[in-house]
C-alpha cells in the first residue's frame, strides 16, 4: 500500500485530510512503521497486506497472525475509524484549555461516553515518564504545590455531604509541580504528579529526590515541608506572605501552570473527580512542555506516544475484574471525568 503522507498545519487541513480512510491509514501507518510494518505480537518483518480485509498477515505461524493498525495501542478494539481517532488527537493537543467530551461528541457524531473514553484514552499516551533528572548544570528547579477542587457553596446538597469532610483544603485534592526553567538551548518544562491525601513532608521529599538532581538549585516558597531537605539541594525560598519575588527567587513559573490548569478546568471542564486527575494532569503538561511548537508539530510529537499503550474501559471508570459486570453506564458521567457514585 502507499505511504506517501503530508502534514496537515491546521485544525481543517486535518479534517480534510484525515476525511480519506486511506489516506488516514497511511499517515498512521507512516509514523508508527517508519521502517516498514512489523508483527506487533512476534516483531517480524515478514507481513503481508491483506486489502479486503484491511489489515496484515504475519508470515510467521502464531496466534493472532493477522492484525490492523490499532493493535498494540491506545486505538486497539475501538470500533471508531482511524480518521476521528487523529481528529482526536490533534483537537486535545492543541486545544489550549483542552476539549470536553461533549464538545468533541457534537463534532465528531458520536456518543458523549465514547468521546470521554477516547479523550481518556489520548490523555493516557500522553503521560511520559522520564529517568533524567531535572536541574543539572545549574538550571533553576522550581517546586510548588496546590488544591484542586470544587467549592462547597456552588455544589449541590448531596454532593456537597459526599466530597466534604470538614472543609477548607484538606476537601481537596493536592498536586504537586516541579519546573525547570529554560535555558539558552530549550524553553521551562514541567512536571506535575497527584499527591497522596494529607500528603506529609516525606511524601514531598521523595518526589523531589526522585526528579531533581542531587544539589541542584531549588526554589519553593516558604512551606515548612521544603525547608527539611536538609541541604541536599541549593534551596531558596520565597515568604508569599510578604511578596512573591526576591530577584530570581520564586516560584512565578509554576504558578503560571496552575493558572492554566485551573482555567482548563473551569473553563472546559467544570468537574473532574481525584481518580482521574492526574490524566488531565498530563495533558496539561504536554501542552506547557510542547508550547513552542505549532499544530502540526505537537501533533507529530503525540502521535508515537499511543504505541505500546493499552487503556481499558474497566481500568479507567476503576472496575477490577472481581467486579466483573458490576460496571454501570455511569462511567462517562454528565461532566468530563465523573466516576460512578
Amino acid at each position: 500500500m502507499g505511504m506517501e503522507t503530508k502534514n496537515p498545519h491546521t485544525l481543517t487541513e486535518a479534517i480534510k485530510y484525515f476525511a480519506d480512510p486511506t489516506v488516514a491509514l497511511n499517515y498512521f501507518v507512516a509514523i508508527r512503521w517508519p521502517k516498514g510494518v512489523t508483527c506487533p505480537h512476534c516483531g517480524s518483518q515478514g507481513v503481508s497486506y491483506l486489502a479486503k480485509q484491511n489489515r496484515w498477515q504475519c508470515h510467521t505461524k502464531h496466534a493472532k497472525r493477522q492484525f490492523s493498525a490499532k493493535v498494540g495501542t491506545v486505538f486497539e478494539d475501538s470500533p471508531l475509524s482511524l480518521e476521528k481517532w487523529l481528529v482526536t488527537m490533534w483537537v486535545e493537543v492543541n486545544a489550549k484549555n483542552s476539549i470536553s467530551s461533549c464538545e468533541l461528541a457534537r463534532a465528531l457524531g458520536v456518543t458523549q461516553k465514547s468521546a470521554w473514553f477516547m479523550l481518556h484514552r489520548v490523555r493516557f499516551a500522553l503521560k511520559r515518564g522520564s529517568f533524567e533528572k531535572m536541574g543539572r548544570n545549574g538550571v533553576p528547579v522550581e517546586a510548588d504545590e496546590t488544591f484542586i477542587g470544587g467549592r462547597s457553596e456552588f455544589m449541590h446538597k448531596k454532593e456537597r455531604a459526599r466530597k466534604i469532610r470538614g472543609g477548607g483544603p484538606n476537601d481537596k485534592t493536592v498536586v504537586m509541580g516541579l519546573l525547570e526553567r529554560h535555558t539558552s538551548k530549550k524553553h521551562s518544562t514541567v512536571r506535575a504528579m497527584v499527591l497522596p491525601k494529607h500528603p506529609n513532608q516525606y511524601d514531598i521529599h521523595e518526589i523531589i529526590h526522585k526528579n531533581v538532581e542531587p544539589g541542584a538549585h531549588l526554589m519553593t516558597d516558604e512551606h515548612a515541608a521544603y525547608k527539611r531537605l536538609y541541604g541536599e539541594f541549593e534551596h531558596q525560598f520565597v515568604d508569599h506572605a510578604s511578596h512573591y519575588a526576591e530577584g530570581i527567587v520564586h516560584t512565578n513559573g509554576l504558578e503560571n501552570f496552575w493558572a492554566l490548569f485551573k482555567r482548563c478546568i473551569k473553563g472546559t471542564h467544570i468537574s473532574i473527580e481525584p481518580f482521574h486527575l492526574a490524566a488531565y494532569l498530563d495533558s496539561e503538561a504536554f501542552r506547557f512542555n510542547n508550547r513552542k511548537a505549532n499544530d502540526s508539530g505537537r501533533f507529530l510529537t503525540a502521535m508515537p506516544t499511543v504505541v505500546g499503550k493499552r487503556l481499558t474501559y474497566k481500568t479507567l471508570i476503576g472496575v477490577t475484574e472481581s467486579e466483573g459486570l458490576k460496571a454501570t453506564d455511569k462511567g462517562a458521567g454528565s461532566a468530563d471525568g465523573q466516576l460512578p457514585n
